[in-house]
């Protein structure tokens, strides 16, 4: 199952010194430890430990900032919010909190504040302390506003501070680049971290990340494999092998990683869930509905919203699309906005493409998956997904509109490319646009295919449906006329049967365009040069020369009454 249900693993370790004054030796190590606990995505241990250094010390900065970092991985922003703005109203120039606010403010859309924020805390200590501008630097990666230029501009500012060997530096610096959809250099930046670090497996998993944007198996699952071999600990890479064999169908591997990631994680509802959706993948669909209502009834508001998706997607594989769209629009309304991912999008454009009045709706969420998803390998899957459900529902507007979504990625479009699309929107009722693709794009392509004037004239002829009142066909039925004439001779001259055919739509287009300029224009000199044209092209046939003569017969006078008009009164 391709990018279905997946589960969104990210966040960034950051190494940061005991504010010195703040902490002592022992809470200095405490406070590691939670940022260990926060490395390995546990989130609940991170935020138990950083409590427990505020209720002994509730000025602790090294914490506050931990604290807030760990919320807003767990998307939080408004408790991380909450949490930095009640610090700095008695630590207002604190560094590390005026960079963790300034990533709470990018979350709220507040972009000039926020870097604001970040420039008074590199201000503040002079711009020669990495762990700020580490922090500055996360802040804009993990935000959807960041700015990961900017980010990558501090980095490598922190890279040139003196003594300078922080392994963390480069991780950031990867996922920056990660951002910026530059794999290469965020591969690059990934190994430089792990030439400093060789046991930062955090490193390791996301190369593996990139690879797997490309659907490159051959390097991701040894990059995961790779990382839980340097840190046993790392529950991430366990994680993503899990999503791996759960895509791939393979439900004892699927689950064989996934008890090896509940071994090193905390307990959650989003394990519990992976748990039940193991049903789904061994297509177990009756067994995972019931788990999935099981847990809804039990937790009520409080469940994990993705328990609605699992619902949708065995509903889905049941056949039932009624019930699949009711629960997936719960999943959109429950679920974090910050938390739906391509994946959540694709299968909602899918779900709704089986409903008429939902089209519009179901083209846009595929947008949103195809703006999200940053690998064109991955854009084109989903334009082609999007596509093919189209055909499949009989949806010929949406099939029409893929069509034109997919040709601008075609490197050289074929006749069968050009053809596919126009005839898309022809069979749509999208006259317009079909006329535009064959009398523009096809024509202009290849000049000498008859099919692109034969379609262009199908298109002007629909257009204009008022029996020519435009006058719209006039051009395409001449092209046509004069390429199927010239193909005509060629067959001739090869003895090739397309003569026939070529020859049929030639004469087709002389009668018509000589019946317009008989009947609609009074025209009979182009009228007959056009039926002349018909009889070089067919001298046995006697029609146009039946014609020719009716057309040009002379106009009878009305005959005057015998002897002439008498004269009143004459005798």
């Amino acid at each position: 199952m391709k990018n279905k249900m997946r589960i969104s693993l990210r966040i960034s370790l950051i190494f940061v010194a005991g504010v010195a004054g703040l902490c002592n030796g022992a809470f200095a190590q405490t406070v590691e430890q939670g940022k260990k606990f926060l490395y390995y995505q546990r989130y609940k241990s991170a935020n138990d430990v950083f409590d427990k250094i505020l209720a002994g010390n509730p000025n602790n900065i090294d914490a506050i900032y931990w604290k807030g970092q760990t919320l807003l991985a767990d998307h939080d922003s408004t408790a991380a919010g909450d949490l930095y703005s009640k610090a700095l109203q008695t630590n207002g120039n604190a560094p590390m909190l005026l960079a963790g606010m300034g990533g709470v403010e990018l979350r709220m859309g507040k972009t000039q504040d926020a870097r604001q924020r970040f420039e008074t805390a590199i201000s503040l200590t002079k711009g020669k302390d990495i762990n700020v501008l580490n922090a500055v630097a996360d802040n804009n990666i993990d935000a959807r506003n960041g700015d990961a230029q900017y980010a990558i501009e501090k980095l490598t500012q922190a890279t040139q501070v003196k003594n300078f060997n922080n392994a963390e530096t480069y991780l950031l610096m990867g996922d920056a680049y990660r951002k910026l959809i530059d794999g290469g250099n965020a591969v690059q930046s990934y190994q430089k971290a792990l030439a400093l670090d060789p046991k930062l497996a955090e490193a390791k998993y996301k190369i593996g990340k990139i690879y797997e944007t490309q659907k490159n198996v051959e390097f991701y699952l040894p990059a995961y494999q790779d990382a839980v071999q340097i840190d046993p600990n790392y529950g991430p890479a366990y994680y993503a092998l899990f999503n791996h064999y759960f895509e791939h169908g393979d439900a004892t591997k699927a689950t064989e990683e996934l008890n090896k990631y509940r071994a090193v994680s905390d307990p959650s509802a989003e394990t519990d869930y992976a748990v039940a959706s193991l049903l789904f993948v061994d297509k177990k669909y009756d067994e995972a509905i019931a788990a999935a209502k099981t847990a809804i009834q039990t937790q009520g508001d409080k469940v994990y919203p993705k328990y609605y998706l699992l619902l949708a997607y065995s509903y889905d594989a049941k056949k039932d699309t009624m019930a699949a769209k009711d629960n997936l629009n719960l999943y959109f309304q429950k679920q974090k906005p910050d938390a739906l991912v391509a994946a959540d999008y694709e299968f909602k454009g899918k779900v709704l493409t089986h409903f008429h009045e939902d089209s519009v709706a179901a083209i846009d969420a595929y947008n949103k998956a195809i703006a999200m998803d940053t690998a064109r390998k991955e854009k084109l899957r989903i334009i082609k997904e999007a596509s093919d459900d189209a055909k499949a529902a009989g949806a010929k507007g949406a099939y029409a509109y893929w069509q034109g979504v997919a040709f601008p990625y075609i490197d050289n479009p074929s006749e069968s490319d050009i053809y596919n699309w126009g005839f898309a929107n022809y069979s749509a009722g999208n006259y317009q646009a079909a006329d535009s693709i064959f009398c523009g794009v096809y024509e202009s392509k290849y000049p000498n295919s008859f099919f692109g004037y034969l379609w262009c004239k199908n298109s002007a002829v629909a257009l204009d449906d008022s029996l020519w009142s435009k006058g719209l066909p006039l051009e395409p039925y001449q092209k046509l006329a004069a390429i199927a004439r010239s193909l005509d001779s060629t067959a001739k001259a090869a003895n090739s049967p397309d003569s026939v055919k070529y020859k049929r739509y030639a004469i087709e287009s002389y009668s018509v365009l000589a019946g317009w300029y008989n009947n609609v224009k009074k025209d009979k000199e182009t009228a007959t040069f056009y039926l002349d044209q018909w009889a070089a092209i067919d001298p046995s046939d006697p029609t146009p020369g039946k014609f020719k003569a009716i057309i040009n017969r002379p106009v009878k006078q009305p005959a005057r009454p015998a002897g002439g008009a008498r004269r009143s009164g004459a005798k």
